[in-house]
């Protein structure tokens, strides 16, 4: 996480860890907000090989509100997770590993 809050901040994007999760075990929500009230959000998950991949969470853009309301039903099941929220114009969520579509 470290790594990818760098990349950001280098890349002059605000970053702001929303949410602190277990410093072992928690997962890691990525929350890209491109302008006022839209977001997109990026989930971890493992492909079939047993990687690590992103996944966004939706086809289109969402607005800020429904992206915050998935996340809090995620922390409510998982108090591990911690939630990074990057702010940057052009909608860049600065991960490295693949992202694919739902």
């Amino acid at each position: 996480m470290d790594a990818l809050i760098r990349r950001a901040e280098s890349a002059l994007a605000s970053v702001y860890v929303i949410r602190r999760g277990d410093e072992d075990a928690g997962a890691v929500l990525v929350k890209v907000v491109k302008s006022r009230d839209v977001c997109q959000l990026y989930v971890p998950q493992r492909d079939e090989n047993g990687e690590r991949i992103w996944v966004r969470h939706s086809r289109d853009d969402c607005e800020e509100r429904v992206i915050d309301e998935y996340c809090q039903r995620r922390v409510n099941s998982d108090p591990d997770l911690w939630i990074v929220e990057i702010e940057d114009r052009q909608g860049r969520h600065f991960l490295t590993e693949p992202v694919e579509d739902i």
